[in-house]
């Protein structure tokens, strides 16, 4: 299979050289020897590093189809991963990495990526200056951290120090030098290390392996600069690990590793605050073993790992691997599709493309025309995406060009697209909006544009009704107003409002509303009285109604909703036909009308108990300066009376430019109304306080 598709590519790679002018197909042999011969994974996977390069950038080649499907799957995978242009590696490192798990939809993919990188990195000095410097950036932050996540540590070692070599070379040089002066010293320590100990071991009947672990040098060199220490102020530079045989019994391997470190202890000084006891304890990951540093009797610092041969194997080949205790982060999906690369690392020949599972598909990598990469969730849209980018071009978004095709804006995205967004001046966000994004950022801007326009809309229809109520010279009083946008639908004076303003709602229609609806009031006002059921009157006199300020809502008389009387105010009764007496205010816009047409049916009102005895609901209407204070000294004031605040609207009106303040409060008293007025109207932001 591997010879077929190198013929393949052999053909299409045809006259094309690498910088160094060497034929091309020697990037691709090189590759598929890293991946069978040093990596050990199938010949499938060599065919398809062949057919990836046969094909990549859109090569059309015949005979594809003689090949297994995820031979073809692997080999397209690896192409568009090839078309990943990074803007800004890193900032974007850890987005594109995961862009890379995306596109592996064959985990085996991103371990042939990485050994390709392996390959360019083992002759970046033929490219050029910038090209050398983008792929050295690229491999440091992209491709080193996910090999070490895929437990390919000897690639990931080899990969730094190339990194180290061409970025820093001075540091290469100085630790590389020093690695070599110091190698017969490591020899000499281990040795003189392990004598004192070889005997105690042997008389306990302890079996152990000796195991010599070097830093690499960009991993010293990493180390000294997080420590802030010289070379020779890295304690760890080797490890020496004793690895105990034992059977694979918890409480036996347990009190084998604390009797070898007794051991290890009593025979050299031990730094206590380098103790990392992961065998009573381990790591979330399963990672056990004793690390401990300890001093020779020459002063030199010896890092001491032990663990048993099971804690080892799982150390290194398990679900405890390296990368994990390390603890980089990772989602809980991806971590467990990364275990299921290396456990198809270690069975290469076992594994087959339809049993390995699919990387973790909750979001989608989409770029900006300039290569900018953004991440959304599976199902965003268009219109998602210009979110993502600014509210202000989410807002304008009329739809967008995806991989240079014109789409609406409730288009849906998926990885790889390329995506323009298209805006227009006058656009604005309309309800049907918020069913066509899915990420809680354009759901959130949406419904701030749709509300900041409401409001605007709804000020004009504020406005334009108010003008137009003034020059028919009547009232629109909230119980009227509540029951207009009922029979409406509207669920807020907003909503109503802004369809005043819209259109919507023809201020004539509420013209006609109110006229109706005080005809229907004269019309049974009008109707003959129906005798009482119970008794209306109390008192010495007949003639007048004494109000028990108690009961307020008794079935005996109801306040009138157009004026809301107060205890102590001037009032006067009204029989209507069904609802008992009504009681009316003196100054009620419609006392003079009531008493001209029927006189008959006025009745005199007197208050009974003292002010304390009953509460009153009352509106009252503020202007005043439009700034944010001055609801909070209005509610100051308030707070220093026997009223109680049921509700407030403040509605700004830009062409007055003052804020139209509606207050309701409940009152004992007209008397306590008064103070409330003359204080709040004595306010220097308020202009004028008026009772509705």
């Amino acid at each position: 299979m591997r010879d077929e598709a190198r013929a393949i590519a052999l053909a299409a790679l045809e006259g094309e050289t690498r910088y160094d002018g060497s034929p091309f197909i020697t990037h691709a042999d090189g590759v598929a020897d890293i991946v069978t011969r040093e990596i050990g994974l199938p010949e499938s996977c060599a065919a398809a590093v062949y057919l990836h390069e046969a094909t990549r950038g859109g090569k059309e080649v015949g005979g594809l189809e003689a090949f297994p499907a995820e031979v073809r799957m692997m080999a397209e995978g690896l192409n568009r991963i090839s078309t990943i242009k990074p803007k800004d590696t890193r900032l974007e490192a850890e987005n594109y990495k995961r862009l890379i798990v995306q596109y592996s939809t064959d985990p085996r993919v991103s371990v042939i990526k990485i050994a390709d990188r392996l390959e360019v990195m083992r002759h970046l000095a033929m490219f050029p200056k910038s090209s050398r410097e983008q792929k050295l950036l690229e491999t440091l932050m992209l491709y080193m951290p996910l090999s070490h996540q895929l437990g390919l540590y000897r690639i990931n070692a080899e990969l730094g120090d190339i990194y180290l070599r061409h970025a820093l070379p001075q540091e290469w040089r100085g630790i590389t030098n020093k690695l070599k002066a110091t190698e017969k010293d490591r020899e000499r320590l281990t040795r003189e290390f392990i004598e004192p100990l070889k005997v105690k071991l042997s008389e306990a009947g302890i079996s152990y392996k000796l195991k010599v672990r070097t830093k690499s040098a960009y991993s010293i060199y990493r180390k000294m600069q997080v420590q802030k220490v010289p070379f020779e102020g890295v304690y760890d530079v080797f490890a020496i690990r004793l690895i105990i045989d034992c059977e694979p019994d918890p409480q036996l391997e347990k009190a084998l590793c604390w009797k070898v470190f007794s051991y290890v202890t009593e025979e050299y000084e031990s730094d206590t605050t380098r103790l990392r006891d992961w065998i009573s304890t381990p790591r979330p990951s399963g990672y056990e073993s004793l690390h401990i540093t300890v001093r020779n009797r020459s002063g030199n610092y010896l890092e001491v790992q032990i663990r048993t041969r099971r804690m080892d194997d799982e150390a290194e080949n398990g679900k405890a691997s390296h990368w994990a205790y390390k603890g980089i982060r990772q989602e809980e999906a991806t971590a467990r599709w990364l275990q299921s690369v290396r456990d198809a690392l270690e069975n290469p020949f076992d594994a087959k493309g339809e049993d390995l599972p699919e990387p973790p598909d909750k979001e989608i990598f989409v770029f900006t025309p300039s290569g900018e990469l953004r991440i959304l969730p599976k199902g965003a849209s268009v219109l998602d995406f210009a979110f993502n980018i600014h509210s202000g071009l989410g807002a304008r978004c009329t739809g967008g060009r995806v991989n240079g095709k014109a789409v609406p804006i409730r288009e849906k995205l998926h990885t790889g697209d390329v995506v323009e967004i298209l805006t227009q001046k006058n656009q604005r966000p309309t309800r049907d909006w918020l069913g066509w994004v899915v990420t809680s950022k354009a759901r959130s801007k949406i419904k701030l544009e749709l509300d900041a326009d409401e409001r605007k809309r709804a000020a004009e229809g504020r406005e334009l009704l108010e003008r137009r109520l003034r020059n028919w010279k009547l009232e629109f009083p909230d119980a009227l107003k509540s029951e207009f946008m009922k029979a409406r639908k509207y669920g807020s004076v907003l909503s109503f409002l802004a369809a005043v303003g819209d259109g919507d709602i023809d201020v004539n229609e509420i013209k006609t509303f109110i006229l109706e609806k005080a005809e229907a009031r004269q019309e049974e006002a009008a109707a003959p009285v129906q005798e009482a059921r119970y008794p209306l009157y109390s008192g010495s006199g007949d003639d007048i109604l004494v109000l028990n300020a108690r009961d307020v809502k008794g079935l005996e008389y109801k306040m009138a909703a157009c004026c809301n009387p107060v205890f102590g105010d001037d009032v006067f009764g009204f029989v209507t036909r069904s609802a008992g007496i009504k009681i009316h205010r003196m100054s009620c816009p419609n006392a003079a009308r009531l008493m001209d047409r029927y006189p008959y049916r006025i009745q005199k009102v007197v208050w009974q108990d003292s002010p304390s005895a009953g509460s009153f609901q009352v509106s009252l209407s503020i202007t005043a300066e439009p700034e944010g204070q001055v609801l909070a000294s209005i509610l100051e004031v308030t707070g220093q009376f026997r009223v109680s605040v049921r509700s407030v609207e403040v509605h700004e009106n830009r062409r007055q430019g003052c804020s139209e303040i509606t207050l309701r409060i409940l009152v004992p008293s007209n008397l306590e109304l008064d103070k409330v007025i003359s204080q709040v109207g004595s306010l220097r932001q308020v202009f004028k306080v008026r009772r509705l």
